[in-house]
């Protein structure tokens, strides 16, 4: 029996754990489970490791992405660079190797968003609205991918982040990929968005929202009313999954 999970402080409404056994049953996929390990603090993390034998592997979710890091033997070089993990893979002698599944998950479904656009991805520059932990992933998928960015935010202290009102045409005409990756808009609050001139948007524009409930949000219907493309991050959540999948499952990973 190998054993996989997710830990979190408030699991109450896990994507993972519906994904995982669905994905079992449906697969054929015999003598695993996947569970939910709530914890109040990340201190209890040696005693779940000590009382679960069969672990494998686990997913990483709020708010312990980076208060695991002491925990573990080695990190991959890109979940490193983002300074977040949320993957770990638990070898058979006990080596706890950290990955970030969110680079991956948002590079692949970056790509496949941006692979209608007449103009090549090397053309794009992108808005990071937001400064917090769901923006180093994209900050890192952005850099390997060479497309040039500025952050983005309700307030700033620094050169390298604007704030939404310093968002003007030159800026807006000349940045075309704008990604959402605050939580407006995500449900309860729908009626929520990024502060963003909507006005100037065109046809050119792509919005990346990674907020994925409700599926069609604010800050995409309203680019979309200016004729932008926009899309949601489920398809992120599943790629993100499949990649914890493959980094449990590959011995050369």
């Amino acid at each position: 029996m190998r054993v996989f999970g997710l830990i979190g402080k408030k699991l109450t409404h896990s994507f993972s754990k519906k994904y995982f056994t669905e994905k079992f049953e449906k697969e054929g996929i015999k003598d695993v489970t996947y569970e939910l390990f709530e914890m109040a603090t990340i201190e209890e993390f040696p005693e779940l490791l000590k009382n679960q034998p069969f672990l494998s592997g686990l997913n990483i979710t709020i708010p312990y992405k980076l208060e695991v890091l002491p925990f573990l033997h080695e990190i991959d070089i890109a979940a490193e660079r983002i300074g977040a993990v949320n993957v770990i893979k638990i070898s058979k002698n006990g080596r706890l190797k950290g990955y970030n599944s969110d680079y991956y998950g948002f590079q692949s479904s970056l790509l496949d968003f941006l692979s209608s656009a007449t103009a090549p991805i090397t053309q794009f520059k992108a808005l990071i609205l937001g400064t917090g932990g769901a923006s180093r992933a994209v900050r890192v998928a952005l850099e390997d991918l060479n497309i040039p960015f500025l952050y983005v935010s309700r307030q700033s202290d620094t050169a390298d982040v604007l704030i939404y009102k310093q968002l003007e045409l030159e800026i807006i005409e000349s940045y075309t990929l704008i990604i959402n990756t605050t939580p407006l808009g995500m449900y309860p609050l729908v009626e929520t968005c990024p502060e963003i001139p909507y006005s100037l948007l065109t046809s050119k524009h792509y919005l990346y929202d990674l907020v994925y409930n409700p599926e069609n949000t604010l800050f995409m219907r309203k680019g979309i009313a200016q004729g932008a493309k926009a899309v949601n991050g489920l398809s992120m959540l599943y790629l993100q999954a499949e990649k914890s999948w493959q980094i449990w499952n590959d011995p050369l990973m």
